[in-house]
């Protein structure tokens, strides 16, 4: 991918944005502010509050003598530009093939764990500094309380020293590119503190000067790679009416009633492969234009810039007695109340942490967003893309922050680069790959060695998410300008498909099912190395799919189209196995007790959508067989993943019941473990933090309410028994469909559809129910949008073993109705 075609589809990106922004209208209809709050400040990191503008991230303690802001920039990595790929591998995969195919599977796994892997196994995201404000005397504060508000992407404690009262307002601007804390005392004169910059890092270096405190500083040496990321952190202090003085290393305020801190950091990145900015000149140049302005108008600036993507959507389940409770608290008692209003605050959270997280023109975002203060974090807190990235940006599209998927995009067409290499030296293929792990550098190889790194599907599962973006959006030029990469990732199979000796199939080798075991060698170690998986399958053929349909769409390529048609009808089909469940593995291997957190092979169900309850019966309650089986409690991610999958059953009450697990509350020192739950700030915990449960649960519930991938928008199609009267506004269908519901003693009331695009609206509603518009008529035939055409899928192969389990399916009914762009339209129910 050249770097016009990356800067001309990042500009084209935030250009279309910008109309977006400032057109919409606030769609959200809330009685108040979404708020998370607590009565004493945090004792720990998954205590703090998040705020950020993608670029910039911190988390906000709350103290009262000193306050702590952790400070993060999104490429503040270890490392240096590199790739993992290691020579001489390419001769190991031939030799892996060769001993799969001849039922060598744990000496295959052995030879795997021996030769594959790169001593360079994904570089580390980086705190930058702590900001500390010290308020001498404030250590016994009263009336504390402090607060996030997601509606307007802003944390504020407050408390009373004295009779007199506190209050500091801390956020980070999207439009200034700063960080600002605004400290306030009620008393004239009566504020005074002083501040301070400090970091984890051994290589920093911290000084005042030009009336400025300024910390600098470079991660750590990983994996035997010398870091080249420099960063610079400078922090300005304005007072109007008060005395700003300086020490050596401080910055001290006092007799003010009001002051502004100024926070910008800076680095040296430009991009993968260039590593040669100015750190120092690029935070002066972005604390000069921040602090230009008064912090109220950066406030206000800040808050009309956030509310034009967050407003987009609102979402009602009904009152709750405990609402009034304390955040932790609330989750603490949400499996023993009803707290819908809390599940429509964690709904929103999750879009509050990616518009903060995921800015156009960014990085993606990260295992734990743009937030974290460990120099060795968890898993590297880089991009795990065997299911956790993609998670992340699940939310996007149906929650209408479609933009905000850009970071996303950019990063796979650098991937489309970076993975030529792994192509061509480890397997001999043309096109581009990339394994389980990607970081900054964008590395491609296999992560992590011969086991968990033996998986060549990240980037073509990323891959998905383009045509997604396409198909919520009908944006014809920038399906044309991500179709090199959709190619590139589909000529990469074209190329390493092997055929398998039993059936004749053209399957991957070697690979395996993300993280699980088949078998135990004579050692009693698993083996999960294997070829043809269910996974690899389904994602392969939804790769050809999608670059067939893409390619018809835009003229481009037509014999390479019928190339993949071609290979498309060799793939193996999906198998139903002996205990009625969707095989996992080529082979009918699979344990009915195994509750492993991966249930890769439900890929189909979710987010593809190859299993269905219209067009795949067998497969839906192949696929049910395996989610019981599978059980609820996993990991934080897994159980975000289980809403969806239970979302796409249509069965509400079992997604809930997934949610209700998730909103189990988890002490915030835990920082292992396979329960899941949610720490009192609520962020996702594995444990330990990672976001994409958050974004899981965020796109589950939506999910819930909303479903446009089976041929037709499906209103309300698994709504909880107890979610009896709501309403949710602004989610988005593919065809360019914004729709808003509002329901009562479980049925809609009225649904309005505003279209973007035009074309036939086909609806899908509960057989019950009798709904009315001028030129609604009952469905006939296929569904004429070519947004809403339907994968075909092979007939799955069956077991003779297998018993027959049906698996209960809401009845549904299909409606037509004409749309044309810019009208909208209003569905009533009798």
């Amino acid at each position: 991918m050249n770097t016009f075609m990356k800067h001309s589809l990042a500009s084209r990106l935030l250009l279309a944005a910008i109309p977006a922004l400032f057109a919409l209208p606030a769609a959200a209809q809330q009685s108040g502010d979404f708020k998370l709050w607590y009565d004493k400040p945090a004792q720990n990191w998954n205590e703090a509050l998040p705020i950020g503008n993608g670029r910039l991230a911190a988390m906000v303690f709350g103290g009262t003598g000193t306050e702590r802001l952790q400070l993060n920039e999104e490429t503040v990595w270890t490392g240096r530009p590199h790739n993992n790929v290691v020579a001489g591998q390419g001769e190991v995969m031939q030799e892996l093939r060769r001993l799969l195919f001849q039922k060598k599977y744990a000496e295959a796994q052995q030879l795997s764990q021996a030769k594959i892997g790169a001593i360079q196994n994904g570089m580390s995201y980086q705190p930058a500094s702590d900001l500390l404000l010290y308020f001498p005397g404030h250590e016994k504060a009263t009336a504390y309380q402090r607060e996030l508000n997601i509606s307007k992407a802003t944390s504020t404690v407050s408390y009373e020293v004295d009779g007199v009262r506190y209050t500091r307002t801390a956020l980070a601007s999207f439009t200034e590119n700063v960080m600002v804390v605004q400290c306030e005392a009620s008393r004239k004169g009566a504020l005074q503190f002083s501040v301070g910059l400090t970091s984890a890092h051994t290589r920093s270096r911290r000084e005042v000067k030009d009336h400025l405190l300024r910390l600098s500083g470079m991660p750590g040496v990983l994996e035997q790679l010398e870091p080249v990321i420099q960063y610079e952190t400078n922090v300005k202090v304005v007072a109007p009416d008060g005395k700003v003085g300086y020490t050596d290393s401080s910055i001290t305020v006092t007799g003010a009633t009001r002051a502004t801190v100024y926070i910008s950091i800076g680095t040296n990145f430009n991009n993968f492969r260039e590593v040669n900015g100015d750190a120092h000149q690029r935070s002066l140049a972005y604390l000069a234009k921040g602090s230009s302005k008064p912090f109220e108008q950066i406030r206000r600036l800040h808050e009309q810039f956030y509310a034009r993507y967050f407003n987009r959507v609102g979402l009602y389940l009904g009152e709750a007695t405990t609402a009034n409770l304390s955040t932790d608290e609330r989750v603490k008692q949400f499996s023993r109340t009803q707290d819908p209003q809390l599940i429509a605050l964690y709904f929103q959270f999750g879009r509050y942490l990616l518009i903060s997280g995921s800015q156009p023109g960014g990085q993606p975002t990260n295992l734990q967003g743009k937030w974290n203060n460990k120099t060795n974090p968890a898993w590297d807190s880089k991009y795990t893309i065997n299911i956790n990235t993609e998670m992340n940006y699940w939310p996007s599209e149906v929650t209408n922050l479609s933009e905000l998927g850009e970071p996303l995009f950019r990063m796979l067409q650098d991937l489309a680069v970076t993975g030529q290499e792994s192509a061509q030296k480890l397997y001999h293929a043309r096109g581009w790959v990339a394994h389980h792990n990607t970081d900054l550098w964008r590395i491609t190889g296999p992560v992590d060695g011969g086991f968990y790194g033996m998986w060549p599907m990240g980037g073509a599962w990323l891959t998905r998410h383009l045509w997604e973006h396409y198909l919520y959006t009908g944006d014809k030029a920038f399906l044309k300008a991500v179709y090199p990469v959709m190619k590139g990732a589909a000529m990469y199979y074209v190329d390493a498909l092997q055929r398998e000796p039993d059936h004749g199939w053209l399957v991957v080798s070697p690979s395996m099912s993300p993280e699980n075991t088949y078998m135990k060698d004579s050692a009693g170690h698993g083996i999960g190395l294997s070829y043809g998986t269910t996974m690899d399958n389904q994602i392969v053929s939804e790769l050809f799919y999608n670059t067939i349909q893409a390619g018809k769409i835009t003229g481009a390529d037509p014999l390479f189209t019928d190339t993949l048609v071609q290979k498309r009808a060799q793939l193996p089909p999906m198998q139903i196995g002996r205990f009625g469940q969707l095989q996992e593995w080529i082979n009918d291997w699979d344990h009915p007790n195994d509750r492993h957190r991966h249930i890769s092979h439900l890929y189909g169900l979710y987010p593809s959508n190859q299993i269905s309850p219209v067009h795949t019966p067998a497969l839906f309650r192949a696929a049910n067989n395996t989610l019981v089986s599978r059980g609820d409690i996993s990991t934080g991610w897994s159980m975000g993943w289980k809403v969806n999958f239970w979302a796409r059953m249509k069965d509400g009450n079992h997604a809930l019941k997934l949610i209700t697990n998730q909103l189990n509350l988890v002490t915030p020192e835990m920082q292992i473990g396979q329960g899941g739950g949610t720490y009192p700030n609520l962020f996702d915990a594995h444990p330990p933090f990672q976001i994409d449960g958050n974004f899981g649960c965020t796109a589950g519930i939506a999910e819930m309410l909303l479903q446009s991938h089976d041929g037709a928008v499906e209103i309300l199609p698994a709504l909880p028994d107890s979610w009896k009267d709501g309403s949710v506004t602004g989610l988005k269908a593919r065809g360019g469909y914004t729709v808003s519901i509002t329901w009562k003693n479980n049925k809609p009331e009225k649904v309005t559809v505003t279209a973007t695009l035009g074309g036939n609206l086909r609806l899908r509603l509960a057989e019950a129910w009798q709904p009315a518009a001028p030129g609604l008529s009952a469905a006939k035939g296929e569904n004429t949008n070519p947004f809403y055409q339907v994968m075909d899928v092979a007939e799955p192969l069956v077991s003779k073993e297998a018993p027959a389990v049906e698996a209960a399916v809401l009845r549904t009914r299909d409606y037509d109705l004409a749309t044309a762009a810019g009208k909208t339209y209003v569905i009533t129910f009798r």
